[in-house]
């Protein structure tokens, strides 16, 4: 039971520290843009056709961003 609680602490800890826990995303910066990106290399960022910049997480959502549809 202790191993199993262990794992279990284990796991949490991994998924924190996963992309989606990351303070920076990556946003173009197209008049029409309204998602966020944990990825730079996200297929979602293919089209924009301005600079892609590197942000906070809570800049993007303060921009009024929402996650891209690829990597929800």
């Amino acid at each position: 039971m202790k191993t199993l609680l262990l794992a279990f602490v284990a796991s949490l800890f991994m998924a924190a520290s996963s992309p989606t826990a990351s303070n920076d995303v990556y946003i173009c910066n197209g008049p029409k843009s309204k998602k966020y990106h944990y990825k730079e290399d996200c297929r979602g960022l293919n089209n924009c056709s301005t600079k892609i910049e590197k942000i906070s997480l809570k800049a993007a959502k303060e921009k009024g961003r929402t996650l891209c549809g690829f990597e929800d």
